[in-house]
């Protein structure tokens, strides 16, 4: 008894069901796989990334004590400055009265 040609289909459909749920079945761990090493290289970029943002906080906290240290240090001579200039003003005033 020869199979029917809707046996025949069936047939190949069952097995082609097969090869595609064998095909799954290997890409799964492949999946696990490639997100583990993807989850490693995001978790080294992290780290990197924190470590330039640590020396970066530290060159920008130098900057800054830098900066503030020549400001003192010009407000300062600005301010020595303008007593000058205003003793020499006042000394100029009342000697020449």
């Amino acid at each position: 008894m020869a199979a029917s040609p809707i046996q025949n289909r069936m047939a190949r459909l069952e097995g082609a069901y097969e090869q595609v749920s064998r095909r799954l079945t290997n890409i799964d761990p492949r999946f696990d796989a490639l997100d583990r090493k993807i989850d490693l290289r995001f978790d080294a970029l992290d780290n990197k990334i924190d470590l330039v943002e640590a020396r970066l906080d530290e060159k920008i906290e130098l900057f800054r004590d830098t900066l503030d240290e020549k400001i003192d240090q010009r407000l300062m001579w600005t301010v020595g400055v303008i007593v000058a200039t205003w003793l020499t003003t006042i000394a100029a005033i009342e000697l020449h009265h």
